[in-house]
């Protein structure tokens, strides 16, 4: 049906309902980055923050405005990597919980309202309507979908812009009828992997499967020069040379509905794999800190 433009015009119309940072519930959005860097950590930890209203499942520090079910499909990874990665957050809630009763109540929260599907092996296509049925039987009123990778939930041609204009489509589809947010996990081209170039516009394949996104946010790996001039906690800490690889960074990189809310965040891989937030800044020289106090100072230290 159109808009009906007289109403709209003289009445103000619903907020925009954001799921996570400026992603839009209804909408279709992705996340990059480079295999191995913790994509489907990130993924699966913001599933958690969604579905658990306790403040203790939010390891990811992302704060949703609202939470409710998730649907979790993980269709490049095994059962038993997955029970893994769960034990090891769910570890990480019950050691970070300053009480035992909070640790409880968010993960019988996150076994309430996440479903997390094992489909590695399995054969998922979203372009029929078996597979779109399969999917939203699956959870009832998502809040929010994760398809981890997008890459096995077709058969199209990932680097032809028609296919995956196509593919976006579908997934608005899917969008739409179940009231969610659809997040897209995808990798980057080896090419921008090489050259250092890790945004939306270094996925792979067809530029229209993020240009036809409403969200994109990507999680790129601390380099080495980086690690060099940057410290954690403390101004008085020492640089994080030769520790970059412990550390990832977040960020949104295409804002269709809203300015940048997830700050730029910088996570350390904790035990088992888990990104916890980390205070990271810029490391102050020596010669900075000791600099000669001007003034009133400098006279009183005489």
């Amino acid at each position: 049906m159109p808009i009906d433009l007289r109403s709209v015009f003289v009445t103000p119309p619903p907020a925009l309902d954001y799921v996570f940072g400026s992603f839009v519930a209804g909408t279709v959005g992705a996340f990059v980055a480079p295999g191995g860097t913790g994509k489907s950590f990130w993924a699966l930890q913001t599933a958690i923050a969604v579905a658990c209203h306790v403040p203790e499942g939010n390891l990811a520090g992302i704060a949703p405005p609202s939470n409710g079910p998730v649907l979790y499909l993980a269709l490049e990874d095994s059962e038993q990597v997955l029970a893994h990665r769960i034990h090891a957050i769910g570890r990480c809630i019950r050691k970070r919980s300053k009480y035992p009763d909070d640790a409880a109540e968010a993960l019988d929260a996150i076994a309430a309202n996440l479903m997390i599907e094992p489909m590695m092996g399995k054969r998922l296509d979203v372009m029929t309507d078996k597979g779109m049925e399969a999917v939203l039987k699956l959870q009832e009123a998502p809040r929010l979908i994760v398809l981890d990778t997008v890459s096995r939930i077709h058969g199209l041609d990932e680097n032809s812009n028609r296919d995956m204009s196509l593919l976006i489509s579908r997934l608005e589809e899917l969008a739409t009828k179940s009231g969610a947010a659809v997040l897209l996990i995808h990798h980057v081209s080896k090419a921008s992997r090489r050259d250092g170039q890790l945004d939306q516009y270094s996925s792979r394949g067809a530029s229209a499967l993020i240009d036809n996104a409403r969200w994109c946010g990507y999680l790129t790996q601390m380099t080495e020069d980086e690690a060099k001039r940057l410290i954690e906690g403390s101004r008085f800490s020492t640089p994080l040379t030769g520790l970059h690889s412990q550390y990832v960074r977040l960020g949104e990189s295409k804002l269709n509905y809203g300015s940048a809310v997830l700050e730029q965040q910088w996570f350390k891989r904790s035990e088992g794999g888990v990104l916890l937030p980390a205070l990271i800044s810029e490391a102050k020289s020596r010669a900075t800190s000791m600099r000669p106090r001007k003034g009133r100072e400098a006279a009183n230290a005489v």
